[in-house]
């Protein structure tokens, strides 16, 4: 083959990438797109999460059990069969030897980091504290999250279901179940606060807030020694005054019982007893001639 047939074929790949370069400017060109100002697509009906960062950690936190209602009810073969993925890095028999991970026979309320033999990971080892049943519920979660930095790659249990089983398995692989805690008290619910924060309003004829006229009888107003209303005292100080009148026109007896009768009707005006309850002026009949 000789020069001649080189050069074609040179020509013949450097054309054909020229070709395509050359296509794909032009598209650029005619099918303009426009990037948009955020990367990806919004899916109807999903809701987009809002907040700092801090307050959707916060929100996403996972609420603990109450291991003494969960773990009387949880099932103990299903933890085992779950317990299986754990056998391929861990032994639970008693005095097992340690595999990618250590010994798990009698984990529930062993410190961290303490089984002997082990070599931890710096992460594990400053964690610090016991394998209690929190711990566990949370580090079986995702063990790469809860501590980073621990050798343990599995990717975890997201399902609270099936880590409450397992634990419920792993507190009986030891010589003695561990302890279940007493069930937490119930809590009491929030009292309910107006919009406006102020105290809702005393229901009426309640407490200081009752009608001072609900106190007497029939629903009338109850009326104090000595403040007696005029229309009691004036009728009745009218009345001994009118027996005195016809007293003093009938002779000196009836001067006597008209004077006492006018004393009578003074005293009315100043009123030292209540009027009647029921508010009618008492009627008074004309004396009898002698």
């Amino acid at each position: 083959m000789d020069s001649f047939e080189w050069n074609k074929i040179a020509g013949a790949v450097l054309g054909t990438l020229l070709f395509v370069v050359a296509v794909r400017i032009a598209t650029g060109f005619i099918f303009e797109v426009e990037e948009p100002v955020k990367p990806g697509y919004v899916v109807q009906g999903v809701e987009v999460p809002t907040g700092t960062g801090a307050t959707q950690a916060a929100a996403a936190e996972e609420a603990l059990p109450d291991w003494g209602t969960v773990l009387p009810k949880a099932s103990v073969s299903d933890g085992k069969t779950i317990s299986s993925r754990c056998e391929q890095c861990h032994d639970l028999s008693k005095g097992g030897p340690n595999k990618i991970g250590p010994n798990l026979w009698g984990v529930v309320g062993r410190p961290k980091a303490s089984h002997p033999g082990f070599d931890y990971s710096s992460a594990m080892k400053a964690k610090g504290g016991s394998w209690s049943y929190d711990e566990l519920f949370k580090f079986l979660k995702s063990p790469g999250a809860y501590i980073p930095g621990t050798k343990m790659t599995f990717a975890g249990l997201s399902k609270a279901d099936d880590r409450i089983n397992l634990i419920s398995f792993l507190r009986t692989d030891m010589d003695s179940p561990a302890p279940i805690p007493p069930p937490q008290p119930a809590k009491a619910a929030p009292a309910t606060v107006p919009a406006n924060g102020k105290a809702p309003a005393a229901a009426p004829g309640s407490g200081a807030g009752a009608p001072a006229g609900g106190n007497g009888p029939n629903g009338t107003a109850a009326v104090a020694p000595g403040n007696v209303p005029a229309s009691g005292t004036s009728t009745a100080g009218s009345g001994n005054a009118a027996s005195g009148s016809a007293g003093n026109a009938n002779g000196p007896s009836g001067g006597d019982s008209g004077k006492d009768s006018s004393m009578s009707g003074a005293e009315g005006h100043v009123g030292n007893s209540p009027a009647p309850a029921t508010g009618k002026q008492p009627s008074s009949a004309p004396p009898k001639k002698p």
